[in-house]
């Protein structure tokens, strides 16, 4: 089955070794991860210490609310404590202890007025005998709390009472009892009784806010009075709370009805025994702590959106300069010129210019290339032709065919020694001392104070060494046979310098005793007659000497060093 076209290789083959290819993901993904990386540890952090924060605002309002239903409990208990101390006042009127209940009427009503609070006196069988609700004289009926008031007489203390619905007053009441007992008379019930509505303003004096509200209930779990709503008054509380770990402690909470979740504080009031319950809804408690987590949530996917913008932004930013790269890197691979361009991003800058400057090296090593593949031929026919020359001079000079191949194959060599130099020295040329020294090494004796070579450094194109080269070859040869290097204390001295444009060559042996001059004209003389003169005009002198030959070049320098190749051209 033929695979799909945008499939991507699963193993590409390298040499002996498999390399597994892994896809590519783009560069605005990685920076989106980058990004990600950064921002969500940060939002996990946030999320805890909001949470952390969360439950320190708990505990802060927890605190605040057993605060304030502990505020709330002092409050009520100074109310029934200011009646019961109203009571004990009125309790010693003379008035009262003479019977005069027509006077101790009108004392009472002028002392409680504006107060929100009435007196009612029963008698030792629970009838009402008067009541500051209504006119003195009006009939009046048995007290409508008959076993608070029962209690408070057979314990002869002060009692109060839970909420009840008044006869007289036709609304929620609760009565403050305290006996009054005289030495002469029957015992009488002195009662302050109020509105249970009256606490509301007590409650509402707290500073409830949050969600948080107040009831007041009695020892049967009746609301007395509500911040919430006033129509609960006389109903049992809507909550079922449960029991308290201990005082002014929250407790969980919830409507039976609704099935609501709520958070409540109980605190009990130490003279009625009453309850002050502050309560609020689990939703409203939690609402910061809720609205805190929507804006955690809003403003990360907020950041989110703007890290997702930016590395889109970023990897457009970045990705076409690199397509651009790799473009001119393929351009590159072709062998086209490959321009440098600035890049708002230093490092795709950096290699655009590396990249640009890779074109011109290429260019450059193309030309260099070039040059040595002519040079290479240009040689190769050299050789061949020295060769021929060779060739044809050593056979015309040989006696026998062992004389041929001996001098032929010497001369091979010499011939093989300067082309070494010549490729060492490439197109910068060969140094001349270099050149003198590795034709002359194959026959020079041992002791090296019979060879002295002295001259400044001077560097020989490549065709001057090749000439150069065979002319000291053929010399040593000479020398070796008939010469300074053909006795035992034969001496030779080889040295150059410069006289304005021209290049000396000196070779002078120092023989002792001399065997006999050459009188035969063989392959040296034409090696130095007719290549190193012709080719190079070279001026020439050979001169014999009762020790020894001396040989003097005078070549014009100009023919000597190495041409320059031309600089390579640059594309931009």
């Amino acid at each position: 089955m033929q695979k799909q076209k945008n499939e991507p290789d699963k193993v590409a083959p390298v040499g002996r070794w498999s390399i597994r290819r892994i896809s590519p993901l783009p560069i605005g993904f990685c920076l989106f991860l980058l990004i990600a990386a950064t921002i969500v540890p940060a939002i996990a952090i946030s999320a805890i210490l909001l949470k952390r924060n969360d439950e320190a605002q708990r505990e802060v309002v927890n605190t605040l609310a057993e605060a304030m239903a502990g505020s709330i409990a002092e409050a009520v208990d100074r109310e029934i404590s200011g009646m019961m101390t109203t009571l004990r006042v009125l309790s010693t009127t003379p008035s009262l202890a003479n019977d005069e209940f027509g006077d101790f009427y009108e004392r009472a009503k002028s002392a409680l007025s504006g107060t929100g609070s009435y007196l009612i006196l029963l008698d030792e069988n629970m009838r009402q005998i008067l009541n500051t609700r209504v006119p003195y004289g009006t009939p009046l009926g048995p007290t409508s709390d008959p076993d608070s008031a029962q209690a408070a007489l057979q314990a002869r203390a002060a009692t109060i009472s839970d909420v009840f619905f008044g006869k007289t007053s036709q609304k929620w009441v609760f009565n403050v009892i305290v006996p009054y007992l005289s030495e002469t008379g029957p015992p009488r019930l002195l009662i302050m009784t109020r509105n249970a509505e009256s606490l509301a303003d007590t409650l509402s004096q707290q500073l409830l806010r949050g969600g948080w509200n107040a009831t007041l209930l009695d020892r049967e779990g009746t609301v007395i009075a509500s911040s919430f709503m006033s129509s609960h008054v006389g109903k049992p509380f809507f909550l079922n709370l449960s029991e308290p770990d201990g005082e002014g402690t929250a407790v969980a909470a919830r409507d039976p009805v609704t099935e609501e979740e709520y958070v409540a504080v109980v605190d009990e009031s130490n003279y009625s025994g009453w309850k002050v319950v502050v309560w609020a809804s689990s939703a409203s408690v939690e609402q910061p702590m809720r609205h805190s987590l929507r804006m955690l949530v809003v403003g990360s996917l907020i950041i989110i959106a703007i890290g997702t913008g930016a590395a889109w932004i970023l990897g457009r930013q970045i990705a076409k300069p690199v397509r651009r790269l790799a473009r001119d890197a393929r351009r590159l691979g072709a062998g086209e010129p490959v321009e440098a361009m600035d890049y708002p991003i230093a490092e795709v800058t950096t290699v655009s210019y590396a990249l640009a400057q890779a074109s011109v090296d290429r260019k450059k090593a193309e030309n260099d290339i070039r040059l040595l593949m002519r040079e290479v031929a240009h040689r190769a026919k050299n050789q061949l032709t020295v060769v021929a020359s060779m060739a044809k001079q050593t056979a015309r000079s040989a006696r026998s065919l062992a004389a041929f191949q001996d001098a032929f194959q010497k001369r091979v060599y010499g011939l093989a020694r300067s082309t070494d130099l010549l490729i060492a020295g490439g197109a910068g040329g060969v140094e001349l001392r270099e050149l003198l020294l590795i034709q002359i090494e194959p026959f020079r004796p041992e002791a090296e104070k019979r060879l002295e070579v002295s001259g400044p450094p001077f560097r020989l194109s490549n065709q001057a060494a090749q000439t150069i080269g065979l002319a000291i070859h053929e010399l040593a040869t000479n020398a070796s046979k008939y010469g300074a290097f053909a006795t035992s204390t034969g001496r030779l001295v080889l040295s150059w310098h410069r006289e304005g444009d021209m290049l000396v060559i000196t070779w002078r042996e120092h023989v002792p005793r001399l065997r006999r001059r050459p009188v035969k004209r063989g392959f040296g003389t034409e090696i130095i007659e007719r290549m190193v003169g012709g080719t190079l005009d070279a001026e020439i002198s050979r001169v014999f000497h009762r020790d020894g030959l001396e040989c003097v070049f005078r070549i014009p320098i100009e023919r000597l060093v190495p041409e320059r190749a031309p600089a390579a051209p640059v594309h931009y």
